[in-house]
């Protein structure tokens, strides 16, 4: 643990002296910001927040994580050459990137509800909880995807490609293959099969339960609204429960792949 901890603490302060850490956050705080002085109300700024921050947190988690790994390289050989063990540096590396990038993302989030004292209202506060929930699952899961690939592709334009192609997939290509699929078997029973579907993808689970606090049914898409009707009281649980085994397999499998790697 001791291990764990120096490891964890050094990846900190190594990315809190990072200009892309700093701009990460300070992009979320001017969109929140922005969405407060003019979006229309503290909702409709929740809303359209929601929208970014699907869009952005996965990709930047992605496309960062993976970099990092690839850059941090010679530094996890030379620990490895330390008594340390691998299972022990993966859990610092892990833990160090996924809560700098989470705590630059909810800070630069929820430090304008705060100046503004939009939280004071108990029903913005409860849907800045979920938003910021949402926002640190997210983190977690594509950081564990990230680290896998960067563990298993030992080339970096690959292992870039990879990650910005799995990002592609979850947040934008996904809703469109679920809609082809809708359009060309609609005259078939759909919905416990789109239900599984969207248990497959945690951009779609975070977006549910966002959209379920938002009480944004029009906005959920066809699995949203399937699942909600389906589950109606408990979705969010159940929603929330996906979401942490999908943040739990890729930190699994990354560990071990970090554990049989050959440096």
């Amino acid at each position: 643990m001791n291990a764990i901890r120096t490891i964890f603490l050094y990846q900190l302060r190594d990315l809190a002296r990072s200009k892309w850490l700093a701009a990460y956050g300070l992009f979320f705080f001017i969109a929140s910001e922005g969405l407060l002085r003019y979006g229309g109300g503290d909702v409709r700024a929740m809303v359209s927040l929601s929208t970014i921050v699907l869009f952005v947190v996965p990709l930047v988690t992605a496309v960062y994580g993976t970099v990092y790994l690839y850059n941090s390289r010679e530094f996890t050989e030379l620990l490895l050459a330390q008594p340390v063990r691998r299972g022990q540096l993966y859990a610092g590396l892990y833990s160090g990137i996924t809560l700098a990038l989470s705590l630059g993302a909810i800070a630069g989030i929820a430090v304008p509800f705060i100046v503004h004292r939009a939280v004071l209202d108990a029903s913005v506060r409860a849907m800045l909880l979920t938003l910021l929930g949402a926002t640190a699952a997210l983190t977690f899961v594509f950081t564990g995807l990230a680290l896998l690939i960067a563990i298993r592709c030992e080339d970096r334009m690959r292992g870039l490609g990879a990650a910005i192609a799995i990002w592609l997939a979850l947040a934008l290509v996904y809703d469109g293959l679920v809609l082809v699929a809708v359009a060309t078997f609609g005259d078939y029973p759909l919905e416990r099969a789109m239900l599984g579907a969207m248990l497959l993808n945690p951009v779609d689970l975070a977006r549910t339960l966002l959209l379920m606090q938002l009480d944004s049914s029009a906005l959920m898409g066809y699995t949203g609204a399937v699942f909600q009707r389906f589950f109606a009281g408990t979705g969010a649980v159940i929603a929330a429960v996906a979401l942490t085994v999908w943040i739990a397999i890729p930190a699994l499998a990354g560990a071990r792949a970090f554990r049989r790697k050959d440096f």
